[in-house]
């Protein structure tokens, strides 16, 4: 772009003015601020529109303006004691380094200026590149253009050691945690995301508690340490707030401080005593996005089934039962407590042996489960045919009345929670004297139906046992998968065990509820058009009751949508402000592991950044190129091969909340485009989509506290 010099004028960062972002940014604010502080900033001065400063009369004098200032400036900084040195020149817009967004990396920095010609053709880099470089959040009211940028100029130093610290822990969401990577020379190639750096996780008070295997032998000394520790402190009580620091270390040792920015992104941290949860066995029987209708119908039944079943078999207090739901939904996806159903050890093992409370409650419960150890078959059997023939007894739907449709459906609630109470416990209670499942016998009736030619509606009205392939849902029902040619031969549902036959009810009933709610959609729609029952979907169950008793639909129901998929949710996770957070789980991860950068959890389909780019990308590059931060927006993950979690592209992936694992070897090699895979950006973990699933008191394990 055009750059006069009699359009600009040069503020000292020694001149109070110079403390204001809105007349010179942000970046150059923090160091005026810091330097006046007494912190280890080197001179300078920043180039800003002479309007911005007209009729100011802050300071000892006004800001000079015009080509001999501008020359003056530059030859007091470039010419110390008659001998030339290198300039910095650097962005300083009023649109980055703010508490809502860095834009690290966004902008232009020129370094190693030599010369005035040179240092002209900085200045005008730097005011072009504001022009060039798009904002990359939408919600940005006005895109920055050069009106918009100052340039901040300081001398260039020769660093022997540098890189980045951070008053805090972004990735694990740790105020009490500082964490410094730093390189032999300048941060530039660090921040660039080109090179790895030695990482250092320190407390407050610069001891080592975590960071890199090879931190002893890294570029720092304890004393070094020590000093950018008190420097993190020292800016947190300046500033606020914990700083995101770039930093320097001369040839003689002296730390200098080139920048400091709040942290954006912290990742939420669970609060003390959150829950764990997890998909774990419930994802079995609900394993899509619920809308509010399908929850209230499907997976209330199953909390308050599974209730039951874990206060029979007195695996947890029954206050807690109370108070906790054992299944709830997370992003609309059911999730179970983990602990509640003993999918994972206590918290606190040693405790839990030597509290009498929790054996003398199974004591308690001993005496009624050794008799339901006997009597579950025969009342699996009595509850499976009343389900059976309350099934038989409804007429088609569009022969009975409204009223009937709504007691159609609540009778299935009601149902519902008692095949998952006897369902949890048959599978803790009762051994399978065979192998035989309900999905077995449906792939059979499927292979022996596809070979007569039969469409699935037919399928499914002659062997409904085939429902137990597909989930419950309030939509258009998908096509049933394709089979083999070979299987097993069907045999009946009769051959079934207990826990099998339970299940397939289970299906049966949810089945019928979509039936009845089909019809009771087109009768609420009335002579006003037709109402889906995808939009149906969009209700609570106690709205779909007042309407058809006559209250009307919603008002606002034309404007409520359906809920997204977000993805795969973690294994395990416990909820930080209602946001999921992975927690361990054990498993081993390697060579997939590598280090997390943050940005939470996501699933998608592995992406090069070549081609079409599919619905939902995980990024898989070799380094982390700032020139990478526009395909930013709406990613499900990034991943990379090399670069550190403080370089400018980590900074910018958690301010979108992009889950991010840097140093994952092989990474571009070993998930070409098209691979799905999960993220982790608190581990780092990277791994297929289809994660193991977590044995439970529903895939036959005995309830325990």
């Amino acid at each position: 772009m055009r750059f006069e010099a009699a359009d600009w004028a040069v503020v000292p960062l020694d001149n109070p003015l110079a403390h204001d972002p809105s007349i010179i940014g942000a970046k150059a604010a923090h160091l005026a601020r810091a330097a006046m502080a007494g912190l280890p900033v080197l001179p300078g001065f920043v180039l800003v529109p002479a309007s911005r400063v007209s009729g100011a009369t802050i300071g000892p004098e006004p800001p000079r303006t015009g080509h001999e200032a501008l020359h003056a400036a530059w030859r007091t900084l470039a010419e110390e004691r008659d001998t030339p040195r290198p300039l910095v020149v650097r962005s300083s817009s009023r649109h980055e380094d703010s508490a809502e967004s860095s834009m690290a990396g966004h902008f232009d920095s020129v370094l190693d200026v030599r010369g005035w010609e040179d240092f002209v053709s900085a200045v005008r880099t730097v005011l072009a590149s504001a022009r060039r470089i798009t904002p990359l959040r939408p919600t940005a009211e006005q895109p920055p253009t050069g009106d918009d940028m100052a340039v901040l100029v300081q001398p260039m130093l020769t660093s022997a050691v540098g890189g980045v610290v951070f008053g805090a822990d972004p990735v694990e969401g740790r105020t009490d945690r500082i964490m410094v990577s730093a390189v032999r020379g300048g941060p530039d190639q660090l921040v660039g995301g080109g090179t790895q750096g030695t990482r250092y996780q320190l407390t407050r008070y610069a001891r080592v508690v975590g960071g890199d295997s090879a931190a002893h032998d890294g570029p720092l000394s304890r004393g070094q340490l020590v000093r950018l520790v008190s420097l993190a402190r020292k800016t947190q009580r300046l500033f606020g707030s914990p700083q995101d620091m770039e930093f320097g270390f001369d040839g003689e040792g002296r730390l200098w401080l080139f920048q400091a920015r709040p942290i954006t992104a912290m990742t939420r941290r669970p609060p003390r005593g959150a829950r764990l949860l997890g998909p774990g066995p419930v994802a079995e029987t609900l394993p899509g996005v619920l809308q509010p209708l399908e929850e209230d119908l499907w997976l209330t039944p199953m909390s308050q089934g599974l209730t039951l079943a874990l206060d029979i078999a007195g695996a947890a207090p029954r206050r807690r039962l109370r108070g906790l739901p054992v299944v709830r939904t997370v992003r609309g996806r059911a999730v179970a407590d983990l602990r509640l159903l003993g999918v994972v050890p206590p918290a606190h093992p040693l405790l839990d042996r030597v509290n009498p409370a929790p054996g003398a409650r199974r004591a308690a419960a001993a005496w009624r489960v050794g008799r339901l150890r006997s009597a579950l078959p025969l009342l699996a059997l009595d509850l499976m045919a009343d389900v059976d023939r309350a099934l038989a007894e409804f007429p088609p739907p569009a022969e009975m009345l409204s009223g009937w449709l709504v007691d159609a459906v609540a009778w299935g609630r009601q149902t519902l929670s008692a095949l998952h109470a006897q369902e949890s416990l048959a599978g803790a209670l009762l051994r399978a004297d065979h192998g035989a499942t309900a999905a077995g016998e449906a792939l059979a009736e499927l292979a022996e139906g596809r070979s007569r030619n039969l469409t699935d509606e037919q399928l499914i009205a002659r062997h409904p046992v085939v429902l137990t392939l597909l989930p419950p849902a309030l939509a258009a029902r998908p096509p049933l998968p394709a089979t083999d040619p070979v299987t097993a031969l069907p045999r009946g549902v009769g051959v079934l065990p207990a826990r099998e036959g339970l299940r397939l009810r289970i299906r049966w009933v949810q089945e019928m509820q979509v039936r009845m709610l089909a019809q009771l959609a087109d009768r609420l729609a009335g002579g006003h058009g037709t109402l889906p029952l995808s939009r149906l979907a969009l209700l609570r169950w106690d709205e779909v009751v007042r309407a058809a008793q006559g209250g009307g639909l919603p008002a606002d129901l034309a404007d409520r949508v359906s809920r997204p998929d977000a993805g795969t949710l973690p294994v395990a996770f416990r909820l930080a402000d209602g946001v999921p957070v992975a927690a361990p789980t054990g498993a081993s991860s390697a060579p997939d592991q590598g280090q997390g950068a943050g940005g939470g959890f996501g699933a998608g389909t592995a992406w090069d950044g070549q081609g079409q780019r599919p619905e939902r990308p995980v990024l898989i590059v070799a380094s982390l190129d700032p020139a990478l931060a526009p395909l930013l927006p709406d990613l499900a993950g990034l991943v990379a091969e090399t670069g550190s979690p403080l370089s400018h592209l980590a900074v910018l992936a958690r301010e979108y909340h992009v889950p991010t694992a840097v140093g994952v070897i092989g990474a571009t090699v070993r998930f070409p485009a098209g691979t799905p895979l999960t993220v982790d950006g608190g581990s780092g973990v990277v791994t297929g989509r289809d994660v193991p699933r977590i044995a439970s008191v529903t895939a036959g394990q005995e309830p325990a506290a």
